[in-house]
């Protein structure tokens, strides 16, 4: 998505430790969401639920997978594209070699 710039960590972190500093204030956690992505200046409040949703994850305190998780989950899969990509070319060779192995010889 072009134009979009990431927020700074600290930003994500500071947003994360507001909501819970002044979650008691409000009558929910979406409140206290919204007020913290406007007094921040973050364009949705939305954003800063996913911040919080993923540092809860990451703490331990709701199901799913952690960041490390899910970065070590996209390596593999990376590693796994790089193996399979590998192994066709190593396929594709020793058919090769197997066809010439299979040809009379040449007489020049």
């Amino acid at each position: 998505m072009a134009g979009r710039t990431p927020y700074p960590q600290e930003m994500k972190e500071r947003a994360v430790r507001m909501v819970g500093e002044v979650r008691g204030n409000y009558g929910n956690e979406y409140t206290a969401i919204k007020a913290v992505a406007a007094r921040l200046g973050i364009g949705s409040p939305e954003t800063v639920r996913k911040w919080l949703r993923r540092a809860q994850v990451d703490a331990g305190e709701r199901p799913g997978l952690t960041t490390e998780e899910k970065a070590e989950i996209k390596a593999l899969k990376q590693e796994v594209a790089k193996l399979r990509r590998a192994n066709e070319i190593l396929k594709a060779a020793s058919a090769f070699f197997a066809a010439e192995l299979g040809r009379p010889p040449r007489c020049s």
